[in-house]
């Protein structure tokens, strides 16, 4: 085999990392900055109405999982079972809705009255947890204050 044989035919294979995995399957971790805005009891709880926040990776879930590393906001607003996202007083849903409804699903819904926004969208429209976050985009964490009986 010759030099430009040998060059070609190591071009093909992928270069191993430390990890022993391929580079190809290797995820490296960017990181992005958004803009956080909070309301009601988020606001009370983080001490701020808005914040530039900086982390790993690209997506709603590692903001979430990273901003609830920082302030403990989880259980305010992620509910983990289908009981915990339904609130008793919710009207009774239809047989027959108009238009396109998406639900996020199990375990990565948020409790009643508890919403995430992306640049003014709810989360579940934009591909749940999965949704691709950019530098500058605008996460909303909605929690109202409400007073009623």
């Amino acid at each position: 085999m010759d030099a430009d044989q040998a060059t070609s035919a190591a071009d093909q294979q992928p270069a191993p990392t430390v990890s022993g995995e391929t580079e190809s399957t290797n995820r490296t971790l960017e990181t992005t900055t958004v803009t956080v805005r909070c309301t009601g009891h988020v606001r009370d709880a983080v001490g701020a109405h808005e914040l530039e926040f900086r982390f790993e990776g690209n997506r709603l879930r590692d903001f979430l999982e990273s901003f609830f590393d920082e302030y403990d906001l989880e259980d305010m607003l992620i509910a983990e079972t289908e009981a915990d996202a339904t609130h008793s007083g919710w009207a009774p849903v239809p047989d027959d809705l108009p238009g396109t409804w998406r639900k996020n699903p199990e375990g990565e819904q948020t409790r009643p009255y508890a919403r995430v926004c992306i640049n003014g969208h709810f989360n579940e429209h934009l591909g749940g947890f999965e949704a691709e976050l950019t530098d500058g985009d605008r996460v909303a964490l909605l929690y109202p204050f409400i007073f009623c009986c």
